[in-house]
């Protein structure tokens, strides 16, 4: 009878632990089995080099949502961002939205300014004013070797 006993108390062990990491696996992996309470935006890019999936939405500083899928936009020849974004959450048709940098070379992130022009962005709507992150890389190179161009005042000499 004992060894029946011991047998039951190291399965509801078992049983506790399993369950216990399967919780830890959903929450970690931010995977939802009913499905997110969100609504999904757009929005075009001349460039989203550095977001990935996943890459936090934010309005005034507070994520608001992620990236849920890049893709290439054939007709416009444009990256495509699908923007998850929480429900009751209001964005307008004039919002703005720009790829930036989290830090110096941190993450990338998108920031929407909402807008308030009156009229909300129905949920698969589109945002159309858009700008890409500053690629300091590029910057850096271009200074480096000479490409950046220093804007100063040209030189009356001679004239009078």
């Amino acid at each position: 009878m004992k060894k029946y006993s011991m047998e039951t108390t190291v399965g509801v062990f078992v049983g506790i632990g399993l369950l216990c990491v399967a919780y830890m696996t959903v929450k970690l992996g931010q995977f939802s089995f009913f499905g997110e309470d969100t609504y999904v935006l757009y929005a075009r890019f001349s460039s989203v080099s550095g977001l990935k999936i996943g890459s936090p939405v934010e309005i005034f500083g507070i994520q608001v949502g992620k990236v849920e899928r890049l893709e290439i936009d054939p007709q416009k020849q444009m990256a495509m961002v699908e923007l998850g974004i929480n429900r009751g959450t209001k964005v307008y048709e004039d919002a703005s939205a720009s790829v930036k940098t989290a830090g110096l070379i941190g993450d990338k992130f998108i920031k929407i300014d909402p807008g308030g022009s009156g009229n909300l962005l129905k949920a698969g709507g589109t945002i159309t004013e858009t700008s890409a992150a500053l690629d300091i890389e590029d910057l850096i190179g271009r200074y480096a070797f000479g490409e950046v161009k220093k804007d100063s005042p040209k030189s009356n000499a001679g004239k009078k």
